[in-house]
């Protein structure tokens, strides 16, 4: 589909969140984008020049939806990007992006300290299935890394905040040493979110986040999403893996992940302020034991 342009381009992601993706529902004229659950829709009467395999038309659930494609204007705009695909889960906007990109023989770096699912695909399916190389290296030692990263390489895959350590990697310092490399960054953001961190902003090729998580925030909705400016292999990705692989996200699911986005921001905000308090706390030993004691007596232990 044509992409829409963003009207809220350069506002303050508490109003990306809010307003991006919004609009009049054109047959009932609600504030608010409808449900959309058809699985099918209407075809041109000229279907000679339709490609079945296109996201460019609404025509199968498999290929898109509108609930899909608002929400990803959404996703978009809360990355300052000029793309996202979103798509069922994190782990399905993880195998699309390195289906997409990958092929035997090709190179790929990743962290020691990955999502478990990032380490089966690459150690197990990648590896074993296709020939990719995979090297795990420490991604918060950039000797290690300049070691691993070099010329051939085609994917360096890292996350930041890592899961389950929280070990930070330095993502401007890791994307120039990739690219010198001619390799491609990617960046799963799951942890940090939009609110804490742009790594397109930093140098990432692709961002991946988990909008299960902090973007819905709700716990009942699970999607992922890809996030680029590269829009040449983002439609790569919508023809190869969306469609032709079908890990495509339900309407209700985009629909609910849509209405928790808005509130985003203020959630965001108010688990870094606990985040700070909680850290500040643990820093003194004499605290943490005076506020345990008085715990343990209000309990009569």
């Amino acid at each position: 589909m044509a992409k829409k342009e963003n009207a809220y381009k350069g506002y303050d992601i508490t109003t990306q969140a809010v307003h991006t993706g919004t609009g009049y529902d054109q047959e009932t004229g609600a504030v608010r984008r409808p449900l959309h659950m058809a699985n099918s829709y209407k075809l041109p009467d000229d279907l000679s020049q339709i490609n079945y395999s296109s996201t460019d038309l609404f025509m199968y659930a498999r290929n898109g939806n509108p609930n899909q494609h608002w929400l990803e204007e959404k996703i978009a705009a809360l990355h300052d990007a000029d793309d996202a695909i979103v798509l069922g889960s994190g782990v399905a906007a993880l195998h699309a992006l390195f289906w997409t990109l990958l092929e035997s023989g090709d190179r790929v770096v990743y962290p020691n300290v990955s999502y478990m699912a990032v380490y089966r695909m690459f150690h197990e399916l990648f590896n074993k299935k296709f020939q990719v190389d995979t090297v795990i290296v420490d991604m918060t030692d950039l000797d290690a890394v300049k070691r691993a990263i070099t010329p051939g390489t085609k994917l360096v895959h890292i996350e930041t905040p890592d899961n389950p350590t929280n070990g930070i990697t330095e993502i401007a310092a890791i994307a120039e040493i990739a690219h010198q490399n001619g390799a491609i960054l990617s960046v799963d953001n799951t942890f940090a979110s939009p609110y804490n961190q742009k790594p397109l902003e930093l140098g990432a090729d692709f961002v991946v986040e988990e909008i299960t998580k902090y973007i819905n925030g709700h716990g009942d909705a699970q999607g992922g999403a890809i996030i680029s400016n590269d829009l040449e292999t983002m439609d790569r990705i919508r023809y190869e893996a969306q469609v032709n692989v079908g890990s495509v996200i339900s309407p209700f699911n985009a629909w609910q992940i849509f209405r928790g986005s808005v509130t985003f921001p203020l959630r965001m905000e108010r688990i870094n302020q606990s985040a700070q308090k909680i850290a500040e706390w643990l820093e003194d030993p004499d605290d943490i034991i005076r506020d345990l004691d008085q715990a343990l007596q209000a309990v009569g232990l």
